[in-house]
């Protein structure tokens, strides 16, 4: 009897923050370097990825402000927190992502964090801060169109 195999693209994590807050132009899928207790952690769910972001120094991605808890049962009080995590991608993605963030100032943001083949794999995306218009005035245009369309739709009752 075959056993049945996990959803290959199963989530760990996700940034529900970063689709609303940032635009994304380009995403990639990344390896990350774990050390054994941050997967025990990551298999308990133990992950915030609200404020990480990514940097590019000397030719590697690193995740930055990802935080995975310290595992309880890891001996030696297991691994820091807040560490930066080296992301695993190739060298011509490393240069596109890195030429991006110079030339036009854009940002590195983890979208989600998922097991791919019994491997961690990062969802990162390539993008800049969204601007967030004024909610009054979406909302006094939303009025001002629905108030047009009942005048429109009462005129054409009363012929």
């Amino acid at each position: 009897m075959k056993r049945k195999k996990k959803d290959p693209g199963s989530g760990i994590a996700s940034n529900r923050r970063a689709r609303f807050d940032f635009v994304f132009n380009e995403e990639y899928e990344a390896g990350i370097v774990l050390i054994g207790s941050e997967v025990k952690s990551l298999r308990a769910g133990q992950v915030q990825m609200r404020e990480a972001y990514g940097l590019v120094r000397h030719g590697e991605v690193w995740l930055v402000g990802m935080h995975i808890a310290p595992y309880e049962m890891a001996r030696h009080g297991g691994h820091e927190a807040k560490r930066e995590r080296k992301l695993l991608l190739h060298s011509r993605e490393i240069g596109r992502i890195s030429r991006r963030v110079k030339e036009r100032g854009l940002t590195i943001v983890p979208i989600r964090m998922y097991w791919k083949n019994g491997r961690v794999k990062v969802l990162i995306g390539v993008g800049r801060g969204s601007r967030h218009y004024d909610k009054r005035e979406k909302l006094k245009a939303r009025d001002m169109e629905m108030e047009a369309r009942r005048a429109m739709s009462g005129r054409d009752q009363s012929r």
